[in-house]
């Protein structure tokens, strides 16, 4: 349900979110399909088409759309399919020299895509808004308030806890809401933030930029290049990258270390610059400017009590390589079943505590390699030599092809979207063997305990996480298992299926590619637990649901 109207807020509810950006709506709907009510407040009532923001979404997010049964919506929404291109050109100009390209960038890739059961797509973050505010009004168990701005929230007393929240519209009007959970999804100047009293820290980077969307009738006739996602230009005088927003002639542009008190942008308008970059005299119309810094920040803290911090509410990442959106995502899905858990009485309140302690670290892990991607950028390489003719020229492209060879791990980062782990945490299950070693690059699948489950397919169309429960799934190798084995009492009310598969390639075993016959997967597609005895089961479900015994519990009926 989508509302404006302050007499339509609940005087209670289980989960209230301040913020309807893509992390606060992608949590509504994920708690929406675990059966957990929630309203999401958002001061803008229309969303910004000038702004894209984002624009990468990467297969690991694709991924937890596809849960959500959103992924062929938004593919079908976006402005450019994924067969445009999976590239990311380096150039002197877009009607000039290319220096080096990046192919398979961001996971794009037309067809079938092994690593997970969906691919990445380029897609503007305001057309992502729009798929999942759609999504939100169908959905009963969610009701997005458009127009009202959270203001401050006090501790409720009394058994249940929770928070009472103080809600604002537009015009001043001010009402309340009882809220057993709060969730901050206020984006980078989050209120609810603030309201705790908890600062971000980190650092800025020392250049600043300048966004630009812009419509150009002529700039797609002016490309010499092959198409890409992504031109970064560096030229004689002005660098930055440009890319399309769609197939017509809208254009996005980020002007790299712009200063407008700086002799070379001093009185030169923003249309030259971008005509400087197409390499060509077009026609420019700007719709929108951006002017923005690099930011490298972490929240000490992601919760206090019944609060917590979402997204960039908890962290601020520099663009570079596109994980900012899709780590605020995967904040959502951690917490989403967490609290899911908790509500429904299967998991006590110190699961919650598990949601900073697992994704704090993947968000430092992540701030720090989009800076370290920051420290080379196109104004960095800029030379008047660029586009010469003859051996100069030559020598000036050979130079910056190699130096932007060090650019790989910001477009070819599968080992960070897809190989962070939760192997600290205190709901996985300790294994001998450890987790592969991070590398932003290289992924390596393993089904260590926090380890993302390996994926594979098992025919044409159906994946192996498509046969994952809402809840906590136990995966038998149907080569080990013939027949689907219960494991035992499970802690009560905590769901459970058993399922068992069997791995399609001839030869090919789930034991080969798990490293044990039998794997736990957690709601959110993470393992908990891997071995040869489904009767650790229980005592493994106990640790992953923060229980401290499995007594008590009750016995499982088993799917096959």
């Amino acid at each position: 349900m989508i509302s404006t109207c302050l007499t339509d807020l609940p005087e209670g509810i289980d989960v209230l979110i301040a913020g309807g950006g893509p992390s606060g709506l992608f949590l509504a709907l994920d708690l929406a399909r675990r059966g957990v009510r929630s309203l999401v407040l958002e001061p803008r009532v229309e969303i910004d088409w000038t702004r894209p923001r984002a624009k990468t979404t990467n297969a690991r997010t694709m991924t937890h759309l596809r849960r959500l049964g959103l992924a062929d919506e938004l593919r079908a929404a976006a402005p450019l399919p994924v067969s445009y291109s999976d590239s990311v050109l380096f150039c002197t100009s877009l009607a000039g020299r290319e220096l080096t390209r990046f192919t398979g960038a961001f996971q794009l890739q037309d067809g079938r895509y092994e690593p997970q059961p969906e691919c990445g797509q380029q897609v503007p973050q305001p057309v992502v808004e729009q798929v999942l505010r759609t999504a939100v009004a169908r959905e009963e168990r969610t009701a997005l308030h458009l127009g009202a701005r959270f203001v401050r929230s006090s501790a409720e007393a009394g058994a249940e806890g929770g928070t009472l929240v103080t809600v604002e519209d537009g015009s001043g009007n001010r009402a309340h809401v009882r809220a057993r959970y709060l969730v901050g999804a206020d984006g980078v100047s989050s209120a609810v933030r603030a309201d705790l009293g908890v600062r971000l820290e980190g650092s800025s980077a020392a250049k600043s930029n300048l966004g630009v969307v812009f419509r150009s009738r002529r700039t797609a006739g002016a490309v010499a290049l092959d198409p890409a996602v992504q031109y970064w230009v560096t030229g004689a005088e002005y660098a930055g990258m440009i890319g399309r927003l769609d197939l017509g002639d809208l254009w996005w542009a980020i002007v790299q270390g712009y200063d407008p008190n700086a002799p070379k942008f001093a009185d030169v308008p923003v249309e030259d610059v971008l005509r400087a970059l197409v390499g060509a005299d077009v026609d420019v119309e700007v719709v929108a400017q951006d002017p923005w810094t690099a930011r490298m920040l972490l929240a000490p803290t992601y919760r206090r009590g019944a609060t917590f911090l979402l997204g960039d509410a908890a962290h601020a990442n520099p663009p570079w390589g596109g994980h900012g959106f899709n780590t605020c995502v995967g904040d959502a899905a951690n917490l989403a079943w967490k609290l899911a858990a908790v509500l429904d009485g299967w998991a006590g309140e110190e699961l919650l505590d598990s949601y900073e302690a697992e994704r704090r670290p993947v968000a430092r892990r992540t701030v720090d390699e989009a800076a370290r991607n920051g420290t080379l950028l196109a104004d960095d390489l800029l030379d008047p030599h660029l586009e010469e003719d003859g051996e100069a020229g030559e020598r000036a492209r050979d130079r910056a092809a190699r130096a932007l060879a060090v650019k790989e791990s910001e477009f070819h980062a599968l080992g960070l979207v897809l190989g962070y782990a939760y192997t600290g945490s205190p709901l996985c299950s300790p294994d001998p063997e450890p987790a592969p070693v991070p590398d932003p690059v290289a992924y390596h699948p393993s089904a260590v305990p926090g380890c993302l489950l390996p994926h594979a397919w098992l025919d044409e169309r159906t994946s192996l996480y498509d046969v994952l429960g809402q809840g906590f799934t136990l995966l038998l190798d149907a080569d080990a298992f013939p027949a689907a084995a219960a494991p035992g009492a499970v802690p009560a009310g905590a769901p459970l299926e058993v399922r068992t598969v069997r791995h399609p390639a001839a030869g090919g075993t789930f034991t080969r590619l798990w490293g044990a016959p039998a794997v736990l997967v957690r709601p959110d597609q993470h393992v908990a637990w891997r071995g040869c005895d489904v009767g650790e089961v229980p005592a493994a479900l106990a640790r992953a649901t923060g229980t401290a015994t499995a007594a008590g519990g009750r016995r499982l009926t088993t799917v096959a």
